[in-house]
């Protein structure tokens, strides 16, 4: 049988990630992104370039997007020239953005009414898991729309989970990135306690991964605390920090306490106050480092940097 062929809008991180896997699949993928080196990428992988939304998605029979927000993923899909304007009925959007869950079920509502199925199909992972084939999908939509989509999408992960009717999936992700962002702290909380006593920090990441402490948390981002190294990021801060402010509107909404992602919020302010928007989430570390009076490391470096008389 035939692989569908994808039209896809946003190539950046998770999307150039996510195409290159399809296309190393087999799969015929056109790509549109507002930044064009990102499409010149994406044909360098042996993909297909597209101008603008609309030649990205006529012709497709699936289209993927990942996209910054989800009101960025309404304007794509409903604004002028966009998905509903340029898709055939029955083209399947696919959309891996995290977005507020009202927004995802808005935006599926308004292309259903165009014959235009939709399903919110949240990345449970980075992208450099993605890259590995390492991430979850959690999807919500109608039944058979999961199924249509589940060929294509498991060839992208190890696992694809139907979570429940349109809006589910963005949903669970805010819960799986609520965990992920509290394990993730408490790991720089307790390397920096550590610090402070004068351990070994290596040694100290190998006795957590052996304890009952562990998570994946450390896996992912436990090497990069202890090294100081926060380039080329995994996950940025500012976009982590963009997931918490969902989770304490969706928590305000819900009447959930959101006591530990409040906390959260708070630290990814002040590191992004710090110029830390941009690194990987690991930074975090350095937030609760220079609380401890800490100077020298990744953050402490780069201002040190900028001190020097030129």
């Amino acid at each position: 049988m035939d692989k569908p062929r994808v039209g896809a809008v946003g190539v950046g991180l998770l999307g150039s990630a996510l195409t290159g896997t399809l296309l190393q699949e087999g799969y015929e993928v056109r790509a549109y992104d507002p930044d064009p080196k990102r499409v010149r990428e994406h044909e360098d992988r042996g993909g297909r370039g597209a101008s603008s939304v609309r030649s990205a998605v006529e012709g497709a029979d699936i289209v993927l997007l990942a996209l910054p927000t989800g009101a960025i993923v309404r304007e794509v899909c409903l604004g002028d020239d966009g998905i509903a304007d340029s898709a055939t009925p029955g083209t399947l959007v696919v959309d891996a953005t995290t977005a507020r869950p009202d927004d995802s079920i808005e935006t599926g509502q308004a292309l259903a009414e165009r014959g235009i199925p939709f399903l919110d199909a949240s990345v449970s992972g980075s992208s450099a898991m993605a890259w590995e084939r390492d991430i979850v999908f959690l999807v919500g939509g109608d039944d058979g729309d999961v199924a249509r989509a589940r060929p294509m999408l498991a060839s992208m992960a190890r696992a694809v989970h139907h979570v429940g009717p349109p809006g589910a999936g963005a949903r669970t992700k805010l819960i799986v990135n609520l965990a992920l962002g509290i394990h993730r702290l408490a790991l720089a909380e307790a390397l920096t306690f550590g610090e402070q006593y004068g351990m070994d920090l290596g040694r100290l990441l190998d006795v957590l991964k052996d304890s009952a402490a562990y998570s994946r948390a450390m896996d992912g981002w436990g090497d990069r605390m202890v090294t100081g190294d926060h380039g080329t990021p995994r996950s940025r801060i500012r976009q982590h920090a963009k997931d918490v402010r969902l989770m304490l509107d969706e928590g305000a909404a819900s009447g959930a306490p959101m006591l530990l992602t409040s906390t959260m919020a708070q630290v990814l302010q002040v590191a992004q106050q710090q110029g830390l928007g941009d690194a990987d989430n690991s930074a975090v570390m350095e937030v609760l480092r220079r609380l401890a009076g800490r100077r020298k490391g990744w953050l402490g470096a780069r201002r040190s940097r900028r001190r020097q008389p030129r």
